[in-house]
């Protein structure tokens, strides 16, 4: 019986070369999941030295209003903001329409402010709700105003005055979220803002 060896190292050679090759794939493979993990590291890593950083300061003029400075202090590297949007938050509690009898819509519930400030309607493209003003740019190092108030009680809220409406709020902070976006880039950013003393005569 002849053996042939020929075929047979030619045989081995190629399923050696097919081991090698599947090797090779798989070691590209890794690697190549090695570089996309580090890229997106480094592209995340790069997204957060980037963060916005804001400084804020609220003035109260009298009468319940108010105007708040936004200054866009750094990093230096990001150079300037595209879009800024910033809205006033709600406080922590649920609210919804419990009395059926109630002159309020859980819609007019939604829309309004649950907190000790809001952003004035009308000014700088603010909603009638007081929620925020219609967005701005701003590069590093520079700033602008905005005009706020007081919120008021709801009409539905009987009983309730404006002095034990800013009661509920005393000690609590102003909340702003901002939406920050420099090409595809975007931030999401909340802040708390000390609430002031409220005045019964403002």
């Amino acid at each position: 019986m002849n053996i042939p060896w020929g075929d047979i190292a030619a045989f081995g050679t190629a399923g050696l070369s097919a081991v090698a090759a599947v090797g090779a794939w798989f070691a590209a493979h890794r690697a190549n999941r090695t570089a996309d993990t580090v890229t997106r590291i480094e592209v995340q890593r790069w997204h957060a030295e980037l963060t916005p950083q804001f400084s804020f300061d609220l003035t109260e003029t009298g009468n319940g209003q108010a105007l708040l400075d936004v200054h866009l202090e750094g990093p230096d590297a990001l150079g300037h903001l595209d879009s800024i949007s910033i809205v006033v938050g709600n406080d922590d509690r649920g609210h919804e329409v419990l009395n059926a009898g109630v002159d309020v819509t859980q819609e007019e519930v939604e829309a309004f402010v649950w907190g000790p400030y809001r952003f004035s309607p009308h000014a700088d493209g603010t909603d009638e709700h007081g929620r925020g003003p219609k967005p701005f740019d701003l590069a590093v190092g520079t700033g602008t105003r905005r005009a706020m108030q007081r919120t008021r009680h709801g009409h539905w809220m009987t009983g309730k005055t404006q002095g034990t409406w800013q009661g509920e709020y005393v000690g609590k902070p102003i909340r702003l979220v901002l939406t920050c976006h420099r090409g595809d880039e975007k931030w999401v950013i909340t802040r708390h803002l000390e609430n002031p003393l409220f005045q019964a005569d403002t």
